[in-house]
């Protein structure tokens, strides 16, 4: 391997350890696949991977459903049980010591970095409407793929 070549790797292997979950893992599940979490949680809104926010997050929104983003999202415990514990195996790394575990997927440093790049007028545009619209530009993320390949900004 060339040194440019070893150089390059470093470097990508140094960002992706900052930049935030890497959507790619083999020895876990990032598709949610989890039958009770697609049927609720999907029922309202994409069902995110579970490695976008750390199990810190996640138990905050799970105890929060009563007051889920202004809406009663409350489930049956043993349902609640169940999804709770899907996300919290399968939940990103914790990135240090936080006050508040962040709640949404869009406040945290990995999405800002990932999405950089892309303007408010596409968050409020009509067929986007905010940042949480994964499959708005996404394609494939009903998949759980969120390659940049596939991206496709609605105009």
């Amino acid at each position: 391997m060339k040194t440019t070549q070893i150089g390059f790797l470093a470097l990508l292997l140094a960002g992706a350890s900052w930049a935030g979950p890497a959507l790619a893992h083999s020895d876990r599940d990032y598709t949610a696949t989890d039958p009770a979490y697609r049927a609720e949680c999907g029922s309202c809104h994409l069902a995110y991977p579970p490695e976008l926010l750390p199990a810190s997050s996640w138990r905050a929104l799970m105890t929060g459903l009563d007051k889920h983003f202004g809406t009663d999202a409350s489930l049956d415990p043993t349902t609640a049980a169940r999804i709770a514990a899907f996300l919290e195996r399968n939940a990103g790394r914790e990135r240090g010591a936080v006050a508040r575990p962040p709640l949404r997927i869009t406040e945290t440093r990995w999405f800002a970095h990932e999405h950089d790049e892309v303007s408010g007028r596409v968050w409020k545009s009509a067929k986007v409407k905010s940042a949480s619209n994964c499959a708005a530009c996404h394609t494939g993320a009903e998949r759980g793929d969120f390659d940049e390949d596939s991206v496709r900004i609605p105009k």
